[in-house]
């Protein structure tokens, strides 16, 4: 019986066998059409931005940050690699994100007039979105343990919170420029569904902070100070944690090449 197995298993992954189950490459078109759906939500960001209504473009931007919370979870459970091998899954998962975690929030920032006005917003503008063209193309951006490499570009998050807080405008291009900078540093970032560090406790956090975030949008323009609070809260743990495993490795790192 595990020989039969095997070789359904081995058919069923040869893309140009004419046997090869419908349901199993269904399945990895589904998942792909998934990931690509972000690709229309970033459309519509775009619209919702030029229209001025900032608070529908977030809605769309938690959207795509849901999607792409659980595409990769979906590609794995139905080995989309496997069913489609002429597919590359990881690149639309990359432009799609490139879409809507950056060029889209940097959009909805200048649009709603966070960014200076003339060159200065221009400039400002451009930093986050060269920072992450070079991140997105690295071949190294997410480690074989799991972690990201760089600050993962989270500018939907910077929008996010600029539209909620409204800071002043020197301190949201301070917070540019570091986010910026700081893409080109290899320091590691958690990827909170795949890190296995502390994962028990990341998962849980990470979908309460995404409840949080859509409260925190329902209840716009005044929304509830603990939800905030918590919102907030979350984000100290997730690069407090970040920062201190990423001085674990560097520091293990370190040892093993002093014993040898």
């Amino acid at each position: 019986m595990a020989e039969i197995r095997d070789d359904w298993i081995e058919e069923a992954t040869d893309v140009d066998n004419p046997d090869t189950p419908s349901w199993f490459r269904s399945k990895a078109v589904a998942v792909h059409l998934y990931t690509a759906s972000g690709a229309v939500l970033a459309l519509l960001m775009l619209v919702a931005a030029f229209q001025g209504e900032a608070v529908k473009a977030l809605w769309l931007m938690l959207a795509s940050l849901l999607i792409d919370s659980t595409d990769g979870l979906l590609a794995r459970r139905f080995r989309v690699r496997e069913a489609l091998p002429f597919f590359d899954g990881a690149l639309l998962d990359n432009i799609v994100d490139y879409m809507t975690y950056v060029f889209a929030p940097v959009v909805l920032l200048w649009s709603e007039g966070y960014l200076p006005d003339g060159n200065a917003g221009i400039v400002l503008a451009a930093l986050p979105l060269l920072a992450s063209s070079y991140q997105f193309c690295r071949v190294d951006a997410k480690t074989e343990d799991h972690y990201f490499l760089g600050f993962p570009s989270y500018f939907n998050v910077v929008a996010f919170y600029a539209i909620v807080f409204h800071p002043g405008p020197l301190m949201l291009a301070a917070i540019l420029v570091a986010c910026s900078f700081l893409v080109f540093v290899p320091i590691r970032y958690v990827y909170p569904t795949r890190t296995v560090a502390f994962r028990k406790l990341s998962l849980p956090l990470t979908a309460l902070w995404l409840a949080s975030c859509a409260a925190i949008l329902w209840q716009m323009p005044e929304p509830n100070p603990r939800i905030l609070a918590f919102s907030i809260l979350y984000l100290v743990y997730y690069f407090g944690l970040s920062f201190y495993l990423s001085g674990k490795l560097l520091e293990a790192r370190r040892t093993q090449e002093r014993e040898a």
